[in-house]
């Protein structure tokens, strides 16, 4: 019930949009089921109802390697929704991403969030503002602080933590 997208795309890049989507949907995951089972009318249509969510439908046969960075993000977001993951875990899904592409991952993982537990892992505090969500703050392994947004930028320990003090403050 975990899925996991990694900062680094991983999706089988010489395989089709359709393809890898039909690899997410298949069962059982066994190898010789994956190469030589057919889906069935349901999860063909799983595949396409995927395609939709993430805006691939019209790039279905592209090899996978020939996807923007964003696009591949999008890729292995909806194999993880195709997995029948409940928790969607992102590691850092708005890296390398065009303005655009940010923005539109983004409401993809809101989008998700009403269906899915959807935990994301950002260095890039304006994707997560964007993502209108609770946050948590770690350090060493511990919380810091949650809330919203605007209260943990505000935070004092934050503040120290993360953006220190300068030496005219400490003076």
């Amino acid at each position: 019930g975990v899925g996991r997208k990694f900062q680094s795309p991983r999706v089988c890049e010489k395989l089709s949009v359709q393809e890898n989507l039909a690899l997410a949907v298949s069962l059982p995951k066994q190898p010789w089921s994956l190469l030589f089972k057919r889906l069935t009318a349901a999860q063909r249509d799983q595949v396409h109802h995927l395609m939709s969510i993430v805006n691939l439908q019209n790039r279905a046969e592209w090899t996978a390697g020939s996807l923007s960075h964003g696009q591949k993000q999008w890729l292995e977001i909806a194999m993880l929704v195709g997995q029948g993951a409940d928790l969607l875990r992102g590691d850092e899904p708005g890296a390398g991403l065009t303005d655009e592409e940010t923005d539109l991952t983004a409401d993809l993982l809101k989008s998700l969030a009403g269906d899915h537990t959807v935990l994301v892992i950002e260095h890039d505090m304006e994707f997560i503002r964007r993502l209108e969500s609770p946050v948590t703050v770690l350090h060493q392994g511990h919380v810091l602080c949650e809330g919203t947004m605007d209260q943990v930028q505000a935070d004092p320990r934050v503040i120290e933590v993360y953006l220190g003090t300068t030496e005219e403050e400490n003076g």
